[in-house]
């Protein structure tokens, strides 16, 4: 599906009054669920949403960095050094909503770790959706410098899985 069908498949439903809706179409699967709200939010809810085609989210400004109480001001890197740091560093964020697993079963050794090389296209994690279970594939080839997620967290769209230092 793209932005223009499901755009008028929810005019639909408003103009049809539905308050949920679901439908699959070949590995597409989409959930809609409408509920009124006072606060001006829109009304819809997308339940879940399975692209056939990875989506690429906006990205996030990076969090701010704060030294512990302790620290004086001759242990906190200058802020032209830690963007520096960042801007070196790649980050893998969730394409989907679900749940991360680092291993492809229980009891099986993680995929990969921080310090591990990785190439282009190496599956880093899984993420776990509607019984699905999605492969998470490195898109630069580097290593592994920090890994934000824990085991079966739920993590939602765009929220950053690995870091990866580029070659």
């Amino acid at each position: 599906m793209n932005l223009k069908e499901i755009k008028e498949l929810i005019d639909t439903l408003t103009e049809k009054d539905i308050a949920e809706f679901e439908l699959e179409r070949g590995n597409e699967r989409i959930r809609i669920r409408r509920t009124p709200t006072s606060n001006g939010a829109p009304p819809f809810t997308f339940a879940s949403f399975t692209p056939a085609f990875p989506m690429q989210p906006p990205s996030p400004a990076p969090p701010a960095v704060a030294p512990p109480p302790s620290a004086s001001a001759a242990q906190v890197a200058p802020p032209e050094t830690l963007k520096e740091k960042e801007e070196d560093l790649h980050v893998v964020k969730s394409p989907i909503v679900g749940t991360f697993y680092e291993a492809p079963s229980p009891g099986a050794p993680p995929l990969v770790q921080v310090g591990d090389t990785v190439a282009v296209g190496q599956v880093l994690c899984i993420i776990e959706a509607m019984k699905l279970m999605n492969e998470i594939e490195a898109d630069v080839a580097g290593v592994i410098v920090k890994r934000y997620v824990s085991n079966q967290q739920p993590v939602e769209y765009g929220e950053p899985l690995f870091a990866i230092g580029k070659k």
